[in-house]
């Protein structure tokens, strides 16, 4: 993407232009009429404290319990779920505003990447600017480019290998947090000064690459090298461990948000010659979004409300323990207005989508060398 490039949407239909508008009337006065604010509530900061816990006593555990590589490995486990954790229900509030009305207590928690091993700089442009801008933009939309071997959008080049990534994706998946942690940020970085996504001044990014360093030094000396040279504990443990956690966060992180858009039913529209999708934002979110899981509680509790993408893409602003109580007026309002209101009824059925979504993807020639 491109600064110059950026796409416009805009719809013709009057009657669905107005369609926001109203589900936003609604949406505001359910939290008026209940006297209640958009942002966290007690329920949001006891998980809050619960997931930091999960993350934090396992690593203090093993470093001062120095216990067997089995029940090591378990410690890591579940500071790996807890990674994932803090990612989908903590920090991807934070980071959107939505978890206090207080910008500063939203920027402290939204540190809470950096404790993962991110940078809050970096995946705000890529998360909050341009996927949620251009969701399912190819090109535009960072989620959906093309990662080595995987395809991700029917307008990209289906490659021979594409044709066995509903099998070999998840092995991929699994590799995404430790990619971020020691190439991600940096690739991301130098790439959106590059395209002029960034648009901080060349002292600003001075003073952010420099930042970017720093706190992943700190985040990898804190889990590689201390175990092993203040704690005496084995590296083959550490970094055995290590790998493990950063897989099993990647594994669930990526799974869960592409069940959200790479999944049956979702579109993929492609801007004309002059920058121009003809839907207006909103309608074109409730066509590249579909929520999962909607009435499973436990799984709405872990994965941060990621299983109401419809809701979470409208209103991100909104903290993610409010989705259940407005995601029947948005799915009412969408049927008042012949909008659809995608879902699927259980993670199983989601997961089996993105599964086929993923098998299509990989025979599928892209619908630009069709047309041509």
């Amino acid at each position: 993407m491109t600064r110059k490039s950026q796409i416009r949407f805009v719809s013709k239909d009057k009657d669905k232009n107005i369609f926001f508008a109203t589900l936003r009337q609604r949406v505001d006065q359910y939290f008026i009429q209940n006297n209640i604010s958009s942002h966290a509530n007690t329920t949001m900061v006891v998980k809050t404290i619960v997931l930091f816990i999960a993350y934090l006593l396992p690593f203090a555990l093993f470093l001062t319990l120095q216990p067997g590589f089995w029940v090591s490995m378990g410690l890591w486990l579940l500071m790996g779920i807890s990674v994932a954790g803090i990612g989908m229900s903590v920090m991807h509030d934070a980071n959107h505003g939505a978890y206090s009305s207080n910008k500063k207590v939203n920027e402290w928690v939204g540190y809470s990447l950096n404790l993962l091993g991110g940078a809050v700089f970096n995946w705000k442009l890529q998360h909050n600017v341009l996927h949620h801008t251009y969701t399912n933009v190819v090109h535009m939309d960072d989620d959906i480019e093309d990662k080595l071997v995987l395809r991700f959008s029917p307008h990209t080049e289906v490659k021979g290998v594409h044709r066995l990534q509903y099998a070999y994706a998840f092995l991929f998946y699994g590799v995404l947090t430790l990619y971020w942690v020691v190439a991600k940020d940096f690739v991301q970085y130098f790439k959106y000064t590059r395209n002029g996504v960034n648009t901080n001044t060349p002292r600003q990014n001075a003073v952010i690459l420099t930042k970017i360093i720093l706190l992943k030094a700190i985040y990898l000396i804190a889990m590689l090298v201390v175990p092993v040279l203040v704690f005496g504990l084995p590296f083959s443990h550490v970094i055995s461990g290590f790998l493990l956690m950063h897989f099993a966060a990647g594994l669930i992180l990526t799974v869960v948000f592409q069940l959200a858009h790479t999944v049956e039913g979702t579109s993929h529209p492609l801007p004309d010659e002059h920058g121009t999708i003809e839907n207006s934002w909103a309608i074109h979110q409730m066509n590249t979004t579909v929520n999962f899981s909607r009435h499973n509680k436990w799984l709405s509790w872990y994965v941060g409300g990621l299983n109401y993408q419809v809701e979470h893409h409208l209103f991100p602003r909104i903290c993610h323990v409010h989705y259940p109580a407005i995601s029947g007026i948005v799915k009412e309002t969408a049927e008042e207005f012949g909008i659809p209101y995608m879902e699927n009824p259980t993670f199983m059925d989601a997961l089996k989508s993105h599964i086929n979504t993923l098998q299509r993807f990989g025979k599928t020639p892209s619908m630009n060398e069709a047309i041509a």
